[in-house]
């Protein structure tokens, strides 16, 4: 599982560039159309997260301690993203992505053997 955690990483690092430029996106439309949602500023929140728990995940996927504090910002990320999708759907899939991605690191992080580093 450290190969399937480290292409996890690599694949949130590269959905970070994509998620802030459509994040970006929302948030102009958001605020030309004075609608009052917040879409766009949760999904950079849930860009970021997604690019911390990547990079800790490819430098730390030999440690259980790594492997859950990555789980723990995918976790971060979804729980922002939630309760603020509004108009653009998009953040749902974002959020059940990062939920997917937080349960792979947090139980492969517990099943794993060796110490917590």
């Amino acid at each position: 599982m450290k190969t399937a955690r480290m292409v996890i990483g690599i694949v949130s690092i590269v959905l970070f560039i994509i998620i802030c430029f459509q994040s970006c996106a929302a948030g102009l439309v958001n605020a030309v159309e004075s609608n009052g949602g917040s879409d766009g500023s949760a999904g950079l929140v849930l860009a970021f997260c997604m690019l911390i728990g990547g990079i800790i995940g490819i430098a730390a996927r030999r440690s259980k301690g790594g492997s859950i504090t990555a789980g723990v910002f995918y976790l971060i990320a979804a729980f922002i993203a939630i309760p603020n999708i509004g108009v653009f759907k998009d953040l749902g899939v974002w959020a059940f992505l990062c939920l997917v991605f937080a349960a792979v690191f947090i139980i492969t992080g517990i099943v794993q053997k060796g110490k917590l580093d």
